[in-house]
């Protein structure tokens, strides 16, 4: 309900692509184009043709705004090295006089410029942060050489603008995609995924921070006193997160195994794909690269026609990135937002306030709830009945197998 349209029924539309056509048909080419005998989670089976088209379509999606944005950067600047800057310029941190604002979005923007953070710390920052893991990394993980870190905060500026850009226009950080890059490392599967780690924490914080910044703007709160909440809530989660871990760790015996409460099932993903990693894109499925290409190509495209066409027409063209979300998580939600958006649609034609509301209260509850369930998880305390949709060919084997008179 927080989404917009167009948003939830490229989703809608995705989840259909994938799950409805492509998956089932490359499931039928199993044993031609996969070997038939491999576990689900396996990504040189069909697992691998959903992780990597994943990320073929937020990459091109990514990669497109990225350009986008850095061109008209280099624009604005030129313009204001010649003379001609149309840029909004702040004076006396008052807000840039512009009839389409409100009073209340001036006044955002205005107390939002002018406590901005100098480019020249975040710059510095960025190069101290860097030059700190390239010495102390390698004597951590003695595979992980200090030119593969080196790569990595090269490559992170473009990285974090694509995870921050889909962040903002789906409500989802998908980091740990574009943190898969990272583990094609040719120092084996330990460089592959320490490296991983890095780039998942650097692409993650950044629309994190994004995020931080959007909230501090709509209620008035400086960028700096933002910035340095992060860095206090990162100093502590670096002792508080290996206390929970290590809670955890003690008080399940069997942490991390399939069979567990906690079976961790990313760990085994992320092995998987460090594996794939060394051996190389001639590990793929077969025709998978190919499909790789034609889905990047294919989220360039559509970002071209969005930007090429009337804006009344563009709003009916699929995103890219909210296309390709269902393609590696699933299709299971696409239902449950284009519902949200059909109530929302009748609901704010009477009262959008109530329908605000309401949707704040579904989020809060949502959020609430998390931690009665971490608790009862910790004492082992199991429900007393479970529910659970089948298909009617698996329906049919369970009637079988309970009254196999």
């Amino acid at each position: 309900m927080i989404c917009h349209y167009i948003v939830n029924i490229s989703v809608l539309l995705g989840g259909i692509l994938s799950w409805g056509l492509m998956w089932p048909l490359i499931g039928k080419k199993a044993g031609d184009w996969y070997s038939a005998h491999l576990k689900p989670g396996d990504t040189h089976g069909l697992q691998g043709y959903k992780v990597f088209i994943y990320i073929a379509m937020i990459l091109g999606d990514g990669l497109y705004n990225f350009c986008k944005v850095f061109r008209r950067t280099l624009l604005g600047l030129y313009h204001q090295v010649r003379g001609k800057n149309n840029l909004p310029r702040v004076v006396n941190g008052s807000a840039p006089e512009s009839p389409q604002l409100s009073f209340d979005d001036q006044r955002r923007t205005s107390v939002f410029l002018k406590d901005q953070i100098p480019t020249s710390f975040a710059i510095g920052g960025c190069i101290v942060i860097a030059i700190i893991s390239i010495i102390s990394l390698p004597h951590i993980f003695h595979q992980l050489k200090w030119y593969h870190i080196l790569i990595m905060y090269l490559a992170a500026p473009a990285l974090s603008f694509c995870n921050a850009y889909g962040c903002g226009l789906t409500d989802w950080s998908p980091y740990w995609s574009l943190s898969y890059l990272c583990l094609t490392s040719h120092g084996g599967v330990l460089a592959g995924l320490a490296a991983c780690g890095v780039m998942m924490n650097i692409v993650s914080t950044a629309a994190d921070l994004t995020q931080d910044f959007k909230t501090g703007c709509l209620t008035l709160a400086s960028p700096r006193s933002m910035f340095v909440s992060q860095v206090i809530g990162t100093a502590m989660g670096c002792v508080v997160s290996p206390c929970v871990f290590w809670l955890f760790y003690k008080a399940f015996k069997d942490l991390g195994l399939p069979t567990s409460v906690y079976p961790a099932p990313y760990a085994d993903i992320y092995r998987s794909m460090a594996l794939l990693g060394v051996e190389g894109f001639s590990s793929l499925p077969k025709h998978c690269l190919i499909l790789c290409y034609g889905f990047f190509a294919a989220s360039i495209v559509m970002n071209v026609i969005r930007d090429s066409v009337p804006k009344k027409y563009s709003m009916f063209i699929l995103l890219p990135m909210a296309t390709a979300i269902p393609f590696y998580l699933g299709s299971y939600f696409a239902i449950d937002m284009c519902v949200g958006s059909l109530i929302l649609y009748s609901w704010e034609r009477s009262d959008r306030a109530k329908a605000d509301a309401f949707v704040s209260g579904l989020i809060c509850g949502d959020g609430i709830w998390a931690l009665p369930t971490s608790i009862l998880a910790l004492t082992g305390v199991k429900p007393p009945i479970c529910m659970k949709f089948l298909s009617r060919v698996v329906n049919n084997r369970v009637d079988e197998f309970l009254n196999p008179s």
